[in-house]
């Protein structure tokens, strides 16, 4: 058999990547049926194996994380920000990298890599920035010669489950901020992505070693058996902060809760836009396509539902399929494509299926929907196979089955509104509530939709798609996203345990509210 050509310079890549990040390969390379395939979404062939963790791994690493916290919140809040300083600079000098690391295993285009590898760089300072701002507060005591305050300490032990779609991003929110908040981590990343997840736990280790701390402040587990079961289960795990699909959540709320630890979920996100009557159909077609077709539809944030009014859907549908149809489809590695592949085969298959049925309940599909050709050179050397397709619209004649489904792949359902407030129930009438967007030029519609009867989504825009969020905003949904905060505003609290002083400075023994016990 002819050797595939785009392998060999898949697998150079990955060399010079790790030799840049300083990856031990000898560290983490794993042989035999459980150790965790490495594989690239671009051809599906695999390009390495690394050793999987056990439950008994598992414990090991919460212990480590347990034991360097006892240290660990006793430093102060603005020397744990020289840790995270140190790492965002490691991150900026690799980026590159690490960019490179995020194509290889998620599929993503070069571009929106180094996006994302920039968001690690973004929260990093924001978290320097917030490691001097852990404010409490200074209440009015209703005794006399009392002080009442509300302070804020470190939680503990905190797990991060993440998922394929970013596989470092959303690490780094929370690793940045619990670091900050005198938390130690143990990382549990995709399975999907192990490889991002070596190469940036051996740069926090670094900034940890080169700023004087233990290491063992950070902790990976790379998931075997029992390895996610174990990390909720253990009660010293204060926090576990989940990012993955609704199911996902389902199964770990109750676990964690069971034991009565905390959790963070972002789950699922059916996320829509409404085109409004005034809107700028320019600025709504550039907004709508990226949000909808980016990533091949893999984001949490992906727009999956496109409300337009009735009088300008037969204007604006035509347009978006006329750019639909210019896409770029391909290798993500090549310069001006717009959309890699699917993950996997299961995400293919899922995709097929929904828009089986989105034509059953009497759905058109304007165009795409079918598996691309394989990019030239992209077939897999051996066992594997890559998935790409063509982003896809469907005119729908109303809010079927389908629409309320989230589907993990680039599907877009069309539905025209007459009113607001029948755009906005649709926008409403699903069971997630992740993110949401109206563009308008009429100032009314877009308050309307912002107001508490508007959107009931965590994330509410307008005249921008419902992707890319900036660090500074706290990221989060309703209702079956889980109803978790990361990244910016105040979400550091969820990392910290409140405490609520009372100090008495007199003589006297008041009680509160007046009682008398004397």
């Amino acid at each position: 058999m002819t050797e595939n050509p785009i392998q060999p310079s898949l697998r150079r890549l990955l060399a010079e990547a790790l030799a840049e990040l300083r990856i031990d390969q000898g560290a983490w390379t794993g042989e035999g049926p459980d150790s965790l395939a490495v594989r690239t979404p671009i051809t599906g062939g695999e390009l390495l194996r690394l050793k999987a963790d056990d439950g008994q791994g598992v414990a090991a690493s919460v212990a480590a994380a347990h034991t360097a916290f006892l240290a660990w919140r006793e430093v102060p809040a603005p020397a744990r920000g020289a840790v995270v300083r140190r790492l965002g600079e490691l991150l900026r000098e690799h980026k590159t990298a690490l960019a490179a690391l995020v194509t290889l295993e998620a599929g993503k285009i070069t571009t929106e890599a180094l996006g994302e590898a920039q968001e690690m760089i973004d929260v990093c300072e924001f978290a320097v920035g917030l490691s001097r701002q852990l404010y409490g507060k200074t209440i009015a005591s209703e005794r006399p010669g009392h002080a009442l305050r509300e302070t804020w300490h470190p939680l503990g032990v905190v797990g991060v489950i993440s998922a394929f779609n970013f596989p470092v991003a959303v690490w780094a929110w929370n690793t940045a901020l619990a670091l900050v908040c005198g938390d130690t981590v143990v990382w549990k990343p995709s399975e999907l992505t192990p490889l991002t997840a070596v190469a940036c736990h051996g740069l926090l280790r670094r900034a940890l070693e080169d700023t004087g701390n233990d290491p063992n402040t950070h902790q990976l587990v790379l998931g075997g058996p029992g390895a996610g079961e174990a990390l909720l289960d253990d009660p010293r795990v204060a926090l576990v902060s989940a990012t993955g699909s609704t199911r996902m959540g389902r199964e770990v709320a109750p676990r964690v809760a069971a034991r009565f630890g905390r959790s963070l979920l972002e789950l699922g996100g059916n996320n829509a836009a409404v085109v409004a009557p005034s809107a700028d159909l320019d600025l709504a077609l550039r907004g709508v396509v990226f949000a909808a077709a980016g990533t091949a539809g893999q984001r949490c944030t992906t727009l999956r539902r496109l409300i337009v009014h009735e009088s300008v859907v037969e204007e604006l549908v035509p347009r978006l399929v006329s750019a639909y149809q210019g896409l770029r489809i391909g290798n993500p590695l090549s310069e001006g494509v717009l959309v890699g592949p699917l993950i996997h085969r299961g995400a293919y298959e899922g995709m097929a299926k929904a828009l089986e049925q989105a034509q059953h309940e009497g759905g058109k599909v304007l165009v795409g929907g079918e598996r691309a050709p394989t990019p030239p050179g992209c077939a897999a050397d051996g066992p594997g196979e890559s998935y790409y397709v063509s982003p896809a619209i469907v005119r729908m004649p109303g809010h079927t089955a389908v629409v309320a489904q989230e589907t993990f792949a680039p599907i877009l359902y069309v539905l025209a509104y007459a009113e607001l407030d029948e755009a906005i129930a649709l926008n409403n009438a699903v069971p997630q509530g992740l993110s949401s967007a109206i563009f308008t030029n009429d100032v009314r519609e877009a308050e309307r939709f912002l107001s508490a009867s508007g959107s009931d989504c965590g994330i509410a825009n307008v005249n921008i798609g419902t992707s890319g969020a900036e660090i500074g905003g706290a990221f989060g949904g309703e209702k079956e996203t889980g109803g978790g905060r990361e990244s910016g505003s105040d979400s550091w609290k969820a990392y910290m345990r409140r405490c609520t002083a009372t100090v008495n400075y007199s003589a006297e023994l008041p009680l509160a509210q007046g009682v008398d016990f004397s």
